[in-house]
């Protein structure tokens, strides 16, 4: 059952508010729309890219019907906050993981290795703030930060290590709130800079160690010239 779906049967739909994140997929601010209801845009934790429960507390009014948090890069969200938001003001909560967009290989490996090689970047990347480490993290992407510092550094450091011969992407261009059809005039101060300052870089378990020292090298070679605002 899609997400509409499960709203529908629950009895969300006109006049009815639906609390969701800006950063990532538009298709569950699709999905609300197409049941009636209206998306309304919180905003995210620094660390972990997933909806804030006290930014959910903030948005919540009299039609506000349900909350859908979405797992973010396989950092989990905070559902036992956003649970106890939803039970204070009545509400669905609803969880989802988001669809990946795959480097090539990027599944390969296996869960495990996956968090091992994950580690292993984490200890040695520097100039960049590395993904935290949490519970239940499946690193599906592996996401760093590089603070622009007023300028666009997360775009030359992409170009840069694009020309080392080592692939990224950024993993949300634009927030929602800020596209075609969803347009609103709302602050979403971490959910802007997150989409200014992430970067996906390529991880999957059966990287080799030679392939991560590589990806590293890349990486660490830049680092003294885009220095990090921490």
């Amino acid at each position: 059952m899609g997400t509409a779906e499960m709203l529908r049967a629950a009895g969300v739909g006109a006049g009815d508010e639906v609390v969701v994140s800006a950063f990532g997929n538009a298709e569950v601010a699709e999905a609300v729309m197409r049941t009636g209801a209206l998306p309304v845009f919180a905003d995210i934790e620094r660390d972990g890219y997933c909806l804030d429960a006290a930014a959910v507390d903030a948005v919540v009014s009299a039609r506000t019907a349900a909350v859908i948090a979405v797992h973010r890069f396989g950092h989990p969200a905070d559902m036992a906050r956003l649970h106890e938001v939803g039970r204070i003001h009545g509400l669905l909560v609803l969880e989802e993981h988001e669809p990946q967009e795959e480097f090539p290989g990027e599944l390969a490996g296996g869960l495990e290795q996956r968090r091992v090689n994950a580690a292993y970047l984490s200890a040695r990347l520097r100039g960049v703030e590395t993904p935290v480490a949490v519970q239940g993290h499946t690193y599906a992407q592996y996401v760093v930060r590089v603070p622009g510092n007023g300028r666009p550094d997360r775009d030359a450091f992409a170009r840069a290590i694009r020309a080392r011969g080592v692939e990224c992407r950024v993993p949300v261009k634009v927030p929602v709130h800020r596209m075609p059809g969803f347009r609103r005039d709302v602050f979403l101060p971490e959910t802007e800079r997150a989409a200014q300052e992430t970067l996906a870089l390529p991880l999957h378990g059966s990287m080799s160690r030679r392939e991560l020292q590589r990806l590293i090298s890349a990486c660490n070679t830049l680092g003294g010239l885009l220095q990090a605002a921490f």
